[in-house]
């Protein structure tokens, strides 16, 4: 299915809606609107496997392209705004985009980059004038609105959040079929599990670029739901969304739930939830006191599953299966999982290694970047791919994440994982954020620093961070401890909350 789908069954119904703002598209006019544009594309010339970047806020238009580009055949790249020019033209550039649709909230970034993407044919922008750029309703008007006669099927490349290096492009093969047949890999793995039908309103509160907003928005208007876009997260601006609504479905990550967990009582019981049936969450893993908490809270709705931009697998724990075994990932959705040592061989049920994921096929490469792409497929099985994380499968066949396996620390020969030591201060009082790395020693060779960023209101002092250590102390193994704290204004995330702790050991490197 697609929006097309239904607008024709129910061409009013809401399709999108901004949650502030209450701007939104019924499906009649997503689908007119992105047939348009889906002409322009095809009279531009661009045919099924070329390239069409978005660079843009959180926007009702950015479904209109989206949708013009998969019911064109096309490649569509969503960037990142809070990239640089340089980080953004590398992007546009690496990933051939022959047209490049802007918003004018971003539009110095989208002006910046004009001379340093010479591939772009086409520039449009909506919601004012950028330099540079055609008016984007302009340039769409003269086009139908009916249905392009032939609508193969495109597909998002989206490019990692380069946590650790130069961002990848994830290029997927097109699918051999028409954008209104079945057979959608999200749709077929989540749809039914998380219950996404045509009565859903699905509440997203992260930038549309990232992977998961993007392809979970995709299933509602596949499923014929309604999607209730935040212009930008606020903890309790999403608590009055879910009222305002009547949400039924939404997904978080779990700084999202840190920072709803930490409002005050009376904002925390202010709004009618009732509505929720369904909490998703995934992206990073959830320390396992932050989602007792919010079951506490929201009760046993939380569904949460490990996956990755690259798509090359999946798994899905409910609430009462992980609280029978906090901390698990749940079981396999896509792929089967494999668990590796360091030279390959398959390890036993219980063995902490590299998570590998099985399919028929390999799933994905990294566009322009065949060293990558051999980096991430077992040297043995040419089916089996890895993001590099980290974990163990116990003996029910529930997977148990780790780390990942760039940021384990080394001391004394023994392996720590940074996300163990994070996950115990998630929720302590006088933490708004942590990212804990090894850094030099010349004993040991690396030791646990825990860099931290104070709650509002409490200043750093060394009798803070000797607190921190000993709270860390009582609640985890003492060698796994930090043996000293540092304190910051602020650390980097990314927007949909991922800390780039490569950003944050580079401060301690150079």
């Amino acid at each position: 299915m697609f929006p097309g789908t239904y607008a024709r069954t129910t061409p009013d119904k809401p399709a999108v809606v901004m949650a502030a703002s209450g701007v939104g598209l019924t499906y009649r006019e997503l689908d007119e609107n992105s047939a348009r544009l889906a002409h322009l594309l095809r009279d531009a010339g661009l045919r099924p496997g070329d390239g069409i970047a978005l660079l843009a806020d959180n926007n009702v238009r950015c479904f209109e392209v989206y949708w013009a580009a998969l019911r064109s055949g096309l490649y569509i790249t969503a960037v990142n705004h809070h990239l640089t020019a340089d980080e953004v033209a590398y992007i546009v550039d690496d990933c051939g985009a022959r047209v490049l649709v802007a918003s004018a909230a971003v539009g110095d970034l989208a002006e910046a980059i004009v001379a340093r993407t010479p591939n772009v044919r086409i520039r449009l922008a909506f919601d004012g004038p950028v330099a540079g750029h055609g008016d984007y309703l302009r340039a769409v008007e003269p086009f139908p609105t009916t249905a392009p006669e032939a609508q193969p099927n495109g597909a998002d490349m989206l490019y990692s959040s380069g946590t650790t290096g130069r961002p990848k492009g994830i290029r997927r093969p097109l699918a051999d079929r028409r954008v209104d047949e079945p057979g959608e890999q999200i749709v077929t793995v989540f749809a039914r599990p998380c219950g996404f039908d045509t009565d859903t309103v699905y509440l997203s509160p992260a930038p549309f670029y990232h992977a998961a907003p993007l392809r979970f928005l995709a299933m509602v208007h596949r499923t014929g739901g309604t999607a209730v876009v935040m212009e930008r997260f606020d903890a309790e601006a999403a608590l009055a969304a879910i009222e305002r609504h009547r949400v039924t479905h939404t997904q978080w990550v779990p700084t999202m739930f840190v920072r709803a967990l930490k409002l005050p009582p009376e904002a925390r019981t202010r709004y009618d939830l009732s509505s929720l049936r369904v909490a998703i969450h995934g992206a990073a893993p959830c320390p396992a006191d932050v989602k007792r908490a919010m079951i506490d809270w929201w009760g046993p709705i939380l569904l949460e599953y490990y996956s990755s931009t690259e798509a090359n697998g999946t798994t899905l724990i409910d609430s009462a299966q992980w609280l029978a075994k906090p901390g698990s990932v749940g079981r396999p959705l896509l792929g089967v999982v494999r668990v590796c040592g360091d030279d390959g061989i398959e390890l036993p049920t219980g063995a902490t290694g590299t998570i590998y994921f099985e399919r028929e096929t390999q799933p994905f490469a990294y566009h322009g970047d065949p060293e990558r792409t051999r980096e991430a497929v077992h040297p043995d099985h040419p089916t089996w791919t890895t993001t590099g994380d980290v974990g163990y499968v116990d003996a029910d066949g529930f997977l148990h994440l780790t780390d990942r396996k760039a940021f384990m620390i080394i001391s004394g020969g023994v392996n720590i994982y940074p996300q163990e030591v994070e996950n115990a201060l998630a929720l302590h009082p006088k933490v708004h954020d942590v990212a804990v790395i090894g850094v030099p020693d010349e004993d040991f060779g690396e030791q646990v620093k825990a860099v931290v960023q104070p709650a509002p209101g409490i200043a750093p002092s060394p009798e803070l961070a000797r607190e921190i250590i000993d709270f860390t102390r009582s609640r985890i193994a003492h060698y796994k401890a930090p043996r000293s704290v540092d304190f910051v204004d602020e650390l980097p995330r990314t927007p949909t909350g991922k800390l780039v702790k490569g950003s944050v050991k580079a401060r301690y490197t150079r």
